[in-house]
């Protein structure tokens, strides 16, 4: 059996350089459509009320399971032979940096529906460059790198954010908003650089041929509605991270009753959490590697269980820094590892014909767990307490953990899917 060391061994491959990269292009446009966008409308003069309606240009991440089947399956005519996914990469990078140079050049105050469309631009561009680089990722590695694959890829998209939030923010400072915003898209080259300097990952024609709406949009449904307990995959998949998010959503809030100042949750929560976070999808990454996925995705959801009791243990100790800190390690460290085994799942997934397809649609019933269903949480924490309420919040996490250990069971009988040996 490897050793850890060995485990941790993998992130050495170049390929795991590349996807960490292509994870810094793909978290760079985000924030420069919704938090930095903010503070540059606010510090232009833009009211609350339309800075308000600026945030729903983020819709395209929700919708981009519309559009992935024809990323999928068409090849892009110029540049077609750079590959089906490194032609739509560099098409929509350079397109990314294109459109954040337009940005850069608008006044808020002077054309607000100006800015207002290209940042919905922007935001779909963005949108499709998840698509292609989430589904780059998942085929170039084999099963046991993904976990690895995601954690670099999260750690990349982690780096990115700080680049287009306090990066942006620094630039604007110095220099102004369009020097930020070119910045901004000056950066997106680090993308184009590393598709242009990694290979194209194999492609996989539809196991059943017909027309091309067959094959594009009802095919990669069609399959995997075809698999054995495919509806028990899809609450697994909904309900995974459910528990986690519900507690994590009233974290802050939960700090600052307990008396800590905003320094305080600012320096721990924010910049110890966020290196906690990175350390945890490594461990993740390298517990897939050597664990195997499903017993990985199992030991890392049981850790992540487990975390949410340490704010009980918070709300024991009070407003005590040692603790606080304590509490944001274990619960970023094991939030991270079951991440990474979450996205190797959910890449494992996939059929290689329509990785795009089938990963967009399980990322968005993903988010569900953490949007639409967490969203409960401030009505639990005001109507039962906080202790009750992150014994709830554990205790949430549960139904997930024994729907595993029956897809667990389920797997044991039948044989693995295969997928194509990369050449």
């Amino acid at each position: 059996m490897r050793s850890w060391l060995a485990s941790l061994r993998v992130y050495g491959d170049r390929r795991m350089l590349a996807i960490l990269l292509m994870g810094f292009s793909s978290g760079l446009p985000l924030a420069l459509t919704a938090s930095t966008l903010a503070i540059w409308l606010k510090t232009a003069g833009v009211s609350l009320t339309a800075i308000g309606l600026f945030a729903e240009v983020g819709l395209a991440y929700n919708l981009k399971f519309l559009w992935a089947p024809a990323m999928d399956r068409i090849r892009l005519p110029l540049i077609g032979r750079l590959g089906r996914r490194r032609s739509w990469a560099v098409t929509t990078q350079l397109a990314l940096a294109l459109a954040l140079l337009v940005m850069a050049g608008r006044d808020p105050i002077a054309d607000p529906w100006s800015v207002a469309l290209i940042a919905a631009v922007v935001a779909f561009l963005s949108a499709s460059q998840d698509i292609v680089i989430d589904a780059y990722r998942v085929e170039l590695l084999d099963e046991r790198e993904q976990g690895a694959g995601a954690a670099a890829t999260q750690v990349g998209y982690r780096f990115g954010m700080i680049a287009s939030g306090a990066g942006a923010l620094y630039l604007a400072a110095y220099f102004g908003w369009f020097w930020s915003y070119a910045g901004m898209a000056a950066l997106m080259l680090v993308g184009v650089v590393t598709v242009l300097m990694t290979r194209e990952p194999r492609l996989v024609a539809p196991p059943v041929r017909g027309s091309w709406f067959a094959e594009t949009v009802v095919a990669p449904f069609a399959e995997f509605a075809g698999r054995r307990a495919w509806l028990v995959i899809l609450v697994f998949v909904v309900l995974y991270k459910f528990g986690d998010a519900l507690a994590g959503i009233m974290s802050s809030p939960f700090y600052v009753t307990l008396g800590f100042t905003l320094v305080d949750i600012a320096n721990v929560a924010k910049i110890f959490g966020t290196a906690a976070s990175i350390a945890g999808v490594f461990l993740g990454g390298a517990a897939v590697y050597r664990l195997g996925l499903m017993p990985a995705l199992l030991i890392c959801g049981a850790f992540q269980a487990l975390s949410n009791l340490m704010y009980i243990v918070q709300l024991w100790a009070g407003p005590d820094p040692t603790v606080l800190a304590l509490t944001i390690a274990t619960e970023n460290v094991t939030g991270g590892m079951a991440s990474a085994a979450f996205v190797a799942y959910l890449s494992r997934l996939c059929h290689p014909a329509f990785t795009a397809t089938q990963y967009a649609l399980l990322s968005a019933l993903a988010a569900t767990g953490r949007t639409v269903l967490a969203a409960a949480g401030g009505f639990l924490a005001d109507h039962l307490g906080w202790q009750p309420f992150f014994l709830v919040a554990t205790a949430a996490c549960v139904p997930a953990l024994l729907l595993l250990v029956y897809l667990m069971r389920l797997a044991e009988t039948q044989q693995p899917r295969a997928v194509p040996t990369q050449p």
